[in-house]
């Protein structure tokens, strides 16, 4: 027997597509941690994290890992619990984006908030590019959906990016997750049911992605 005989049941022999795909995940918050435990408990190891953000007790409400290691480098601290991670301490934003070599990996995660580096990704990385919009502010996980960029609704920060697309000429498409449910606060008020289905869900479309299913 083994860890992954259940997710075997379900993927056969695509199975060994997730062993041996290469993928990158931007931000290790709230969204991407969840992410990368999905994507690591499924069979996906090769993943590099990118983040250079230390954990602090606000985190600890739906970040995972966080109450553990506070005041720690969250890529160090990741790389404790999934030891096969690589792992880069940067703070990702525009200039670093458009520097970075995305080539050798089959998928791009992104799960930051920085609308600059966000747009650059969009520009550089949408044939392979998966998105998430604004997962703070919302009580209602079933109204996490996906869909391409130009077909997101329901959230103000999505909207700015689809703007800022437009003004640079971008058409093209990539995929995203959003949600349509309104905004409750002004303040970056959030709850894990729903910064943890953006998670899951980012790596639920990387693994039909990388499978073909």
């Amino acid at each position: 027997m083994s860890k992954y005989d259940r997710i075997k049941l379900l993927l056969q022999d695509d199975f060994e597509k997730l062993l041996s795909a290469k993928i990158i995940l931007l931000g290790v918050g709230g969204v991407g941690s969840f992410c990368l435990d999905c994507l690591y408990r499924s069979g996906v190891t090769d993943i590099t994290i990118v983040d250079f953000d230390t954990y602090d007790v606000t985190n600890q409400n739906r970040q995972m890992w966080s109450e553990l290691h506070e005041n720690e480098l969250k890529v160090e601290a990741l790389k404790e619990h999934y030891p096969q991670v690589q792992i880069i301490n940067k703070r990702i934003d525009e200039a670093w984006v458009e520097a970075f070599d995305f080539e050798p990996y089959d998928l791009v995660l992104d799960a930051i908030d920085d609308r600059n580096a966000k747009l650059a990704l969009a520009q550089k990385c949408y044939k392979k590019l998966i998105s998430s919009f604004g997962s703070a502010k919302r009580l209602d996980p079933t109204k996490v959906q996906v869909a391409d960029i130009w077909k997101t609704y329901g959230d103000r920060f999505g909207s700015k990016i689809r703007y800022e697309l437009k003004k640079r000429r971008f058409n093209k498409k990539y995929t995203v997750v959003f949600s349509s449910e309104a905004a409750l606060v002004k303040e970056k008020g959030s709850f894990m049911g729903v910064t943890a289905t953006f998670g899951l869900t980012m790596c639920s479309q990387a693994m039909k992605r990388l499978s073909n299913v």
